[in-house]
This record gives C-alpha cells, structure tokens and sequence, in this order.
C-alpha cells in the first residue's frame, strides 16, 4: 500500500512539472499546512495548472489520475471541496452585490473535454455550491440551423455573464477549432483563423471585465472506456450514452492533437488555459472549485456603502 501511494504522489509531482516552464517551478515548502479549504500546495493552484502561453503541452505526458497540489487522498478531498462552499458562497454574494453599484467585473468558466471527462459532473458538484440564481449555465450542442447562419461565436456572445454573474459553458467556442478540425468541417486555413479570433474576443471579454477560466479536462483513454462501460451496464444510464462516442476513440489521437495545438495557441495572459487530471472525480471538483476560488479572490469584490444615513433610517423604523 505504501508503495503505490509512493508512486502516485510521484505521478502527481512529475505532471505539476510539465504543466509549468522550468525557469519558474520551485521548491515545495517543507513546513506550514493550510486548512483545506485553503488548499493544499504552496503555490496557487492555478500557477501549477496553468498551460504556459506560447507552449504546446504533451497532453500524453501528464497523467490523467494524478492530483497535482491537491489532497493526499479521495476522504480529503471530498472534505476539503465542501469547505469551500462557504468561501465560493461569501466571494459570490459580494460579487453579486458589487454589481448593484456598476462593478461590471464578472466570471466565465469554460470547461471543454473528451466525453465523460466530468463535464456534467462539475456542474453538478461545483456549480452546486454557488447560489444558482447567481449563475448562467449554457451546454453548447451541435450548432442549430439559426446559429449556422452566422459566424461561429454569435451563439457564444448570447450566452455570456452580466455583471455580477458567474457564468458555465459546458463546452463553447473551442469546438469550433476541435471537431471542425478533427471532422474537417471546415477548411484547415479558417480553422487556423478561428485561434486569432478567440483571442481577439477573448481579450475584449477581460478588458471588459471577464474573468474567464478555461478548464480542459484531462481524462484517460482506458478511463473513459471503464465510464462508457458503466453507463451501458447500468439502463438508468442509458440516456446519457451515444453510439457515436465508440466512433469519436477511434480519432482518439487527432482530438488530443486538436486539444494540444488550442491550448498552445489560446492560452494567453488574459485567458489562461487551465489542465485539470480528471480520472478522479473527487480531485477534478476540488480542483475546479479551488481555480474559481482562486480568481474570485484576484478580484476581490465588496459590498457597496450604503448611500443612505444608517442613524436615520434605524430612527425612523423604530419609531413606526
């Protein structure tokens, strides 16, 4: 037992490494433990994550179960992602009220993945620790006739926060460059296009005050068999399974080349590409909830004053 829990923490320390530019990795600090619901590692969750912009990842080399800066174990991590709630709770509601007085600043989080990644998932065990009138969920389907008749980040425009929001794509424009170029649906040279004009939005959504947090969930290809498997042993599950999902393994190389030259090309200082490990579902939510945790504070929103005389109005309430 010992042993493989030897071998898994190394796992996880050789993909923190490859997540990062080796001019920047540093020691991990030897003393000093945090809460849980602070995190784990010493250094920002996001920092270890974080796809470096200009380089291209070798998703094959970074383990789909490894847990890089998280807890040692599923009981830790189940625990740590619920002590969260309150923290993500507090940061939303200031976000919220911040917006009543013109903060236009607001959250974004993408999550793109091979099927059964997690995607559906996080939404229900991350998302489900916000208030969910504060939030604006979209899952993105096969574009319809409408959105065909126009360019490709229309549909994603209508979707996006309002101040004050956080917002969840359940997929997004990024399939505009990952099926289009795998399925070739469209011509190679607009889907090299496409990557410039990702950016270009992207950017004018932070210089408008978009966080956005781009999360590519990593699942493995023998892990994605076992969860295939058990959606189709279970029939309550059958719903959620499509024939067509044995078809996409078969390109399985194409979609992780797809998914390597988008990060390398749409991961940039206004927003960054994230690389979650998602074979265990327990880190991918603590991880997931410690980046929105992460940013949510970068922001650091705060309830407005009141622009009323407090004294007055507690004389006049007490006096009727």
């Amino acid at each position: 037992m010992a042993g493989k829990q030897n071998e898994k923490r190394k796992s996880a320390k050789s993909s923190e490494k490859r997540l990062e530019k080796p001019a920047k990795r540093e020691t991990r600090e030897k003393s000093g433990k945090r809460s849980a619901a602070e995190g784990f590692g010493a250094r920002p969750l996001r920092e270890l994550l974080r796809v470096t912009p200009g380089e291209r990842p070798d998703l094959g080399g970074i383990d789909p179960s490894a847990t890089p800066g998280g807890p040692v174990d599923k009981a830790a991590g189940v625990a740590a992602t619920a002590l969260l709630a309150q923290p993500l709770g507090s940061l939303q509601e200031r976000l919220y009220a911040a917006s009543t007085a013109g903060d236009r600043r607001r959250v974004l989080l993408i999550l793109q993945g091979m099927d059964t990644s997690g995607k559906g998932g996080t939404l229900k065990h991350v998302i489900g620790l916000f208030n969910p009138s504060g939030c604006r969920i979209k899952a993105f389907k096969a574009p319809t006739e409408e959105e065909l008749g126009h360019p490709f980040l229309w549909r994603i425009k209508q979707e996006l926060p309002r101040p004050g929001e956080i917002g969840i794509f359940d997929r997004s424009h990024y399939e505009d460059v990952l099926i289009a170029r795998v399925r070739e649906l469209v011509p190679r040279n607009r889907v090299r296009a496409r990557y410039a004009q990702i950016n270009r939005f992207e950017k004018a959504l932070a210089d408008d005050g978009v966080s956005v947090v781009k999360v590519f969930l990593h699942i493995g290809y023998e892990e994605q068999r076992a969860r295939l498997l058990q959606r189709l042993d279970n029939p309550d599950k059958h719903w959620k399974f499509n024939v067509g999902d044995i078809e996409e393994r078969t390109v399985w190389p194409a979609y992780q080349e797809a998914y390597e030259v988008a990060l390398e090309r749409c991961s940039t200082d206004e927003a960054p590409w994230y690389v979650v490990p998602a074979d265990r579902k327990w880190y991918r939510n603590w991880a997931i909830s410690t980046l929105l945790r992460e940013h949510l504070e970068d922001i650091d929103p705060q309830y407005p004053k009141g622009e009323f005389d407090v004294e007055e109005c507690r004389r006049r309430l007490l006096a009727s």
